[in-house]
């Protein structure tokens, strides 16, 4: 997806902060909300609730960038959302997962989650490799079509 990328295609995005603002509110606020009221009102075990509040918790990634692509939407939008959603949620997922765990399983659970390492993950998994791509596009403008569709059939 990188290499589809250039550095304009964030800049029009920082244009319009909105559409950011409206999409990062939907996926770390109201989604936790909805899973957490269906959690309450379906009778799943206990696990079963963590686990959908994992879920909730955890929106967006490089799927959605790659599905983002393939449907001809804003994939700039969606790289933006997914990067500041990953920062964010380094944080959020530890806090809202322990309250969970503690509210669905009782006080005597726990969860730790690495920071630190969580955050280089992320970095490495995301960020990274649409930069490479980027920097690459950019080296090597335009690149061919052809080679563009490989580098995504390859990633």
């Amino acid at each position: 997806m990188g290499l589809t990328l250039v550095t304009n295609d964030f800049k029009r995005v920082l244009k319009y902060p909105k559409a950011v603002g409206i999409g990062l509110t939907n996926q770390l606020i109201l989604l936790p909300i909805i899973g957490f009221a269906l959690a309450n009102i379906m009778p799943l075990r206990p696990e079963y609730a963590v686990g959908v509040m994992l879920l909730v918790l955890c929106p967006g990634g490089t799927t959605s960038n790659l599905f983002t692509y393939l449907a001809k939407g804003d994939v700039a939008l969606s790289v933006t959302m997914t990067a500041i959603a990953s920062v964010i949620t380094v944080f959020t997922i530890p806090i809202v997962l322990s309250f969970s765990l503690i509210y669905f399983m009782g006080s005597g659970s726990e969860f730790e989650l690495p920071v630190v390492k969580t955050m280089l993950t992320l970095v490495v998994l995301t960020i990274v490799p649409i930069s490479v791509g980027m920097l690459i596009n950019a080296m090597h403008q335009p690149l061919p079509i052809a080679h563009k569709s490989m580098c995504l059939d390859l990633g």
